[in-house]
């Protein structure tokens, strides 16, 4: 496979992942840190710092709107849930591992 292909699959794969977590709203963040260890901020991070690194300008609320296909207060206040104590308390310990990991 040549390398305009790829990237162009990648691009897709990427575009359908994106469609995925729009399409399923009730999949919370904290679900998908504690499960991935990666959610939708994280993505908009990642976009954010891609496109920085090809000297282009974006900022993360930027790119939380493409991540979140619209401003991410307006996805937040419609679709995210209050963590439960558990769901925070897992975040918590699996966050103090992974420190403990990178030691």
């Amino acid at each position: 496979m040549d390398e305009r292909t790829r990237i162009e699959l990648e691009a897709a794969v990427f575009r359908r992942l994106l469609q995925h977590l729009r399409e399923h709203p009730e999949v919370q963040n904290i679900d998908l840190m504690l499960l991935a260890d990666f959610c939708r901020n994280c993505l908009a991070k990642w976009y954010s710092a891609a496109a920085q690194e090809r000297g282009l300008e974006l900022d993360y609320p930027a790119a939380q709107e493409i991540i979140y296909g619209m401003p991410y207060a307006e996805w937040k206040a419609k679709y995210q849930t209050e963590a439960t104590p558990e769901q925070l308390a897992a975040y918590e310990e699996r966050q103090r591992r992974k420190q403990g990991a990178d030691h």
